[in-house]
């Protein structure tokens, strides 16, 4: 007789022992991930199939958090990209990825780094896919693909941000 295969996708307790074959320490696990919204124009197709030259990207990048009631985490990547030329617009994709996460072994220090650097990190080749896949649907040969984003260095340039806007205390 063989033992049953531990379901992962049930989430263990806050505090549980780790699951079997799962290291131990700080994590997180994603319980799902999904598209929250997607929006793709191509504004003046044909036309802007048979454009020449390199388009100039616009790219938008947005990372949110949200803890839950359950204890476990929503976490939001927001992605805009919007191609033009000298003829004008080419296409616009804006889409909302979202996963849901469950953070284990995490002190309190590191949940807001864990949440808006390392779970973005993970939901970012499924929200490139997704945009690759519209622009190619849109009629674009090649499909946009995203340069990978250092989610690391967009969370310190937020923090520097918030440090000089907070007023000076005294």
């Amino acid at each position: 007789m063989t033992d049953a295969p531990i379901d992962t996708a049930t989430p263990a307790p806050n505090g549980a022992e780790p699951i079997q074959g799962q290291p131990a320490g700080p994590g997180f696990r994603i319980l799902a991930q999904y598209v929250r919204d997607l929006s793709f124009e191509n504004p003046k197709a044909p036309e802007s199939l048979r454009l020449e030259g390199k388009p100039a990207i616009d790219l938008g990048v947005e990372m949110n958090a949200m803890g839950r009631k359950d204890g476990l985490f929503e976490v939001d990547l927001k992605l805009s990209v919007r191609a033009s030329t000298d003829a004008g617009a080419m296409f616009q994709v804006e889409l909302v990825y979202g996963g849901l996460f469950q953070l284990m072994g995490v002190s309190e220090k590191d949940v807001e780094p864990m949440l808006l650097i390392e779970c973005p990190r993970y939901l970012f080749p499924f929200a490139r896919e997704i945009i690759a896949r519209a622009t190619s649907d849109g009629g674009f040969v090649p499909p946009f693909l995203m340069d990978p984003i250092d989610f690391g260095a967009i969370y310190a340039q937020r923090g520097r941000q918030m440090a000089a806007e907070a007023p000076a205390q005294v």
